[in-house]
């Protein structure tokens, strides 16, 4: 786990993917933005969680395939520990059941990472103002919409969600 801290930041960042040359390109992207400071990076699950209870984070860059906790479950014990972080998946995962799960989580946006280069600044800018976003691959009208249209659709579907507070 890698720490970085920089007191004139606006938006603290935690950064969690288990590819470290993956981290540090996201991480290369982030620092053009000065308002952006990324806090802590982490490769796994259970870091995520400790980290994001331990900082506290505006935004959470959260990948799906980690060890020892996948960023679903990570992403829905973040919610318990950090109810104020902001999650945004970044993963390579296209699957838009996955996309659809993992915001089911609560979770603010959902991005690919071959996606990555072009909608990672525009994503977190959306999802820092509130807003939802998915990757332009996966958008449609059961994943994009107003900010809980995905737990409307689930519902439509006979799924249980829980609506985020």
């Amino acid at each position: 786990m890698l720490r970085v801290d920089n007191p004139h930041s606006s938006v603290r960042i935690l950064v969690v993917d288990d590819y470290e040359p993956w981290r540090q390109k996201i991480c290369s992207m982030l620092q053009t933005r000065p308002e952006l400071c990324v806090v802590a990076e982490v490769g796994d699950g259970l870091e995520a969680v400790q980290m994001a209870k331990e900082l506290k984070p505006e935004l959470i860059l959260l990948d799906i395939g980690l060890p020892k906790l996948n960023g679903i479950q990570a992403a829905l014990q973040i919610q318990q520990v950090s109810p104020n972080s902001k999650i945004l998946f970044l993963s390579e995962n296209r699957s838009r059941d996955i996309a659809e799960e993992a915001l089911r989580t609560g979770a603010c946006g959902y991005l690919t990472k071959s996606s990555a280069g072009s909608e990672l600044l525009p994503a977190i800018a959306e999802v820092l103002q509130g807003k939802q976003f998915v990757t332009a691959s996966l958008a449609g009208a059961d994943l994009v919409g107003s900010k809980h249209q995905h737990i409307a659709d689930a519902r439509d579907r006979k799924r249980s969600v829980a609506p985020r507070p």
